[in-house]
C-alpha cells in the first residue's frame, strides 16, 4: 500500500516536481552561477512572512537537505510590530511549511510611522540593520533575502525612470555597516508570477506588507495612492502582451553593460567620465566603435 504523503511533503514536492522549472531550477542556477552559497556559511534566511520570504525559505531548506555542500542556517524571523493576527499567521505558515522560526521582536513600524519623509525607505534601512546585527549575534556570515527575478527588473525601471540613473540589483553584495557579512539573493531567477502560482496550487496565504502606513491606505478608498513599483509592475504587463521575451532581455542587459558606450557611471561611489578614458585615446583613431552604433 503507498504511503500518503503529508501536506508539508506535498508543499515540497510540488517545489521540485511541478513547479520544478518554474521555481527549483531557476534557485539552483541562481545559487551556482552567483556563487551564493558556500562550504562552512551559516546563513540567516530572512522571514518576513510574505510568500518570497516563505518560499526561499522552504528553497534553501530543501538545498540544504539534498546539497553535497555543508553549511548551516538560520530562519530569522523579525516583528517589526505586527498586528496579533499577522503575527499569528506568519508562526501558523512556517508550522505548516516545517520551517523553524528564530523570532525577534523591535519597533521598527511604531518609529517609521512617526516619519513623514520616506517612511517606507526608513523602514527598510531599519530592518536590514538589524537583520545583519541579529545574524551576526547568531554566528552567520551571510543574510538571505527573498528579491526575486521581477524585483530585478523593476529596479532597473525604476531608478531609471525615477532615479535618474541606471542602477540594478546585485545578486550578492558585501556589507559597508557589518565587516564580514554578505548579503545574498537565491531567488534572483525567479519569478514573482511562478511564485503567484505555486502559492495558489498549495491554498497558502501569506500576509502582505503590514506596517501601519499599509494598513491606513487599505482602509482609505478615496486615497487613490498607486507606489512607482506599481507603476512599474502595469507598464511590465503592458509590454509583456506584445513581447512576452522583454523582461528577459532587461535582466541579460543588466549582465552586458557596455561601459565604453556611456557618456558617465559611478564605481565605488565614485563619479567617472568617457572624457578620462577618451583623453587618453588622443592621437589614436577617432573614429573607434562608430561602425557599431546604431
Amino acid at each position: 500500500m503507498a504511503r500518503q504523503l503529508t501536506e508539508q511533503q506535498l508543499i515540497e514536492r510540488s517545489i521540485t516536481k511541478k513547479y520544478r522549472d518554474e521555481l527549483w531550477h531557476p534557485f539552483v542556477t541562481a545559487v551556482k552561477t552567483y556563487q551564493l552559497i558556500q562550504e562552512g556559511d551559516r546563513i540567516a534566511v530572512c522571514i518576513s512572512g510574505g510568500k518570497d520570504s516563505m518560499l526561499m525559505a522552504k528553497l534553501i531548506q530543501l538545498l540544504q537537505r539534498h546539497s553535497d555542500v555543508p553549511f548551516e542556517t538560520v530562519f530569522l524571523c523579525m516583528d517589526p510590530g505586527y498586528n496579533p493576527e499577522n503575527r499569528r499567521r506568519i508562526e501558523e505558515n512556517a508550522a505548516h511549511l516545517g520551517i523553524p522560526l528564530d523570532y525577534f521582536r523591535t519597533d521598527i513600524f511604531q518609529v517609521a510611522d512617526k516619519t513623514e519623509k520616506n517612511p517606507c525607505y526608513l523602514c527598510a534601512r531599519m530592518r536590514r540593520g538589524h537583520l545583519y546585527a541579529q545574524a551576526k549575534a547568531r554566528g552567520c556570515n551571510k543574510i538571505a533575502l527573498g528579491h526575486h527575478f521581477s524585483d530585478v527588473i523593476e529596479t532597473v525601471l525604476m531608478s531609471m525612470f525615477y532615479g535618474a540613473q541606471l542602477q540594478a540589483m546585485p545578486p550578492k553584495l558585501h556589507s559597508k555597516n557589518f565587516p564580514g557579512m554578505v548579503l545574498i539573493r537565491p531567488m534572483y531567477c525567479i519569478r514573482e508570477d511562478d511564485i503567484l502560482a505555486w502559492t495558489r496550487y498549495n491554498g497558502l496565504q501569506f500576509i502582505q506588507c503590514a506596517c501601519r502606513l499599509t494598513e491606513r491606505l487599505a482602509h482609505t478608498e478615496e486615497s487613490g495612492q498607486v507606489s512607482k513599483r506599481q507603476e512599474v509592475k502595469e507598464l511590465l504587463r503592458t509590454l509583456r502582451k506584445t513581447d512576452p521575451n522583454i523582461e528577459v532581455r532587461i535582466f541579460n542587459s543588466i549582465h552586458s553593460v557596455c561601459l565604453d558606450t556611456f557618456p558617465g557611471y559611478k564605481s565605488d561611489g565614485e563619479e567617472h567620465s568617457f572624457l578620462e578614458r577618451f583623453d587618453r585615446l588622443t592621437g589614436q583613431n577617432g573614429t573607434e566603435g562608430e561602425e557599431n552604433e546604431i
